[in-house]
């Protein structure tokens, strides 16, 4: 695998959720350094051999907005 993907959302308490697309790999920060350094440390710890791990790391940063019409 050359490239993994992983879907940022802000949580509703505050700072970062990242969930892996095709992984089972979840963590968060409260900030968007902090999350970064926990999904570098996450996919250490999913992969058992350093040569299985992507070699990058794609965020989709997912922002949802609600709009009421009144």
């Amino acid at each position: 695998m050359n490239e993994i993907i992983f879907l940022i959302e802000e949580d509703d308490g505050g700072g970062f959720t990242a969930r892996a697309l095709g992984e089972s790999i979840f963590t968060e920060g409260d900030t968007v350094d902090e999350l970064k350094a926990n999904i570098r440390d996450a996919i250490q710890c999913h992969y058992e051999k350093p040569a299985d791990i992507p070699k990058v790391i794609r965020l989709h940063f997912v922002k949802e907005e609600v709009i009421f019409y009144a």
